[in-house]
């Protein structure tokens, strides 16, 4: 473990060893009272003298670019080829939503089509160095994926623990990769499953096991630090006034902010963006209006189509980000994502999973508050791509019509209109 000193707590700063078992219950202070996750702590952090810097090397095709700012050297890596995915700029949805700078950061790209790969390539390759030989997750579809993709590419068993439910083309990508696949009609046997099978068979978990939810494992959470940094150099050095992502339990939100704050600790940036949360029982929200610091469970009054941020409690560690930011949570509820996902489809050609348009819900919503200006310059982070929920994004009732002759398809043409070439005479 290269460069790591230990691991701090994120809520009272204890410091722990780099030895200590990780449990899924975050700080071992804490955890009764308040929990509250790990992050990893470096050798810079205890000694100044031990130089570190986000200094991307070219000749690396992946977010291994920044491994001088990661637990383990890239020759020590696993990867995929994650990281280094495009940032547009969305001009007809930011004219839609009334902020003319919006860029998308688009995770749809990675290997397994999600930004869970870039806690995945970190996860595994810390885990495959402690000599683990099966990798494990509690997961609705993406994150069992991603660990299913990289655990093939390290030589090591995965198991993905599930629930009835789950969007199908992702359990299929979990079986494709090799994984063994437990789901679960009762979804709150997920974390016992997984805590037995952690302390009696050995096995290194990389998602949360226990309640109250504290998040992810903390090596794998600082591949999110890469999003900053990738961020910060496709805009030239710039930083964005707004970054909005979807949030379940915080772990991409707490490793963006920890990668902004590397960057503005060296003197790389200025400055700090301020973070969205888009989630949808509004726990972070509550918490945030009552300045409370522990967030509470919130009823769940509808079943969401944003299934991978569906919980009903976030974390302490997305509060943190949120507060150290001057960020905000908006709850999005269903009404309009699905209009929403066909919109940045086919304006901007980008096709989003469900959860991954619910940052587009809540900057429309925070630009009618007039939260966000028409001057702020916003970036939205896609976090999956649509063809993994098209089972539950596809319109009742939408079907393909299918015609038998060329009279029959162009008479479907001419009552749907505008499909001649530009400037050219519509003959029939």
């Amino acid at each position: 473990m290269r460069g790591i000193a230990g691991f701090s707590c994120i809520r009272c700063g204890r410091l722990f060893p780099r030895d200590l078992e990780i449990d899924a219950r975050g700080c071992p202070d804490c955890f009764e009272d308040a929990p509250a996750n790990l992050r990893v702590t470096y050798d810079i952090d205890r000694e100044p003298s031990t130089a570190r810097a986000v200094m991307p090397r070219a000749s690396s095709p992946s977010l291994w670019r920044y491994a001088d700012m990661l637990p383990c050297t890239e020759s020590e890596a696993v990867t995929l080829g994650e990281g280094l995915t495009p940032l547009l700029s969305a001009q007809v949805m930011g004219k839609r939503l009334g902020v003319p700078k919006l860029f998308i950061k688009d995770e749809s790209k990675n290997p397994t089509w999600s930004h869970k790969d870039r806690f995945s390539t970190v996860a595994v390759s810390m885990a495959r160095l402690n000599g683990a030989r099966v990798v494990a997750t509690a997961s609705s579809g993406n994150a069992g994926a991603s660990l299913a993709a990289y655990a093939a590419r390290a030589g090591l068993k995965c198991v993905v623990v599930t629930f009835a439910g789950t969007a199908g083309a992702m359990l299929t990508q979990i079986r494709k990769h090799g994984a063994t696949v437990l789901p679960l009609v009762d979804k709150s046997l997920r974390w016992p499953l997984l805590a037995t099978c952690t302390q009696r068979l050995g096995w290194f978990a990389t998602s949360p096991f226990h309640a109250p939810v504290v998040g992810s494992h903390p090596v794998g959470i600082e591949g999110y630090k890469t999003l900053a940094y990738e961020i910060v150099e496709q805009m030239h050095g710039a930083v964005p006034d707004w970054c909005v992502l979807p949030v379940c339990y915080g772990d991409a939100l707490a490793g963006l902010w920890r990668g902004f704050n590397d960057l503005h600790s060296q003197g790389r940036i200025d400055r700090l963006p301020r973070l969205v949360a888009a989630e949808v029982h509004g726990s972070l929200a509550r918490a945030l209006a009552a300045r409370s610091d522990v967030v509470s469970e919130e009823p769940a009054r509808f079943d969401t189509l944003a299934v991978s941020i569906g919980t009903t409690r976030s974390t302490f560690q997305a509060l943190e980000a949120l507060r150290a930011s001057r960020g905000i949570a908006v709850p999005v509820g269903n009404s309009g994502l699905i209009d929403l996902q066909e919109e940045l489809a086919g304006t901007e050609g980008i096709l989003a999973e469900l959860t991954s348009v619910t940052p587009f819900a809540a900057i429309a919503s925070l630009r009618r508050q007039h939260i966000i200006s028409e001057t702020d310059s916003v970036v939205a982070v896609v976090t999956g791509s649509g063809l993994k929920d098209l089972d539950r994004s596809d319109k009742v009732g939408h079907r393909q019509p299918v015609f038998h002759s060329v009279n029959e398809a162009l008479t479907h043409l001419r009552e749907n209109g505008g499909l001649c070439a530009s400037g050219e005479a519509t003959v029939w």
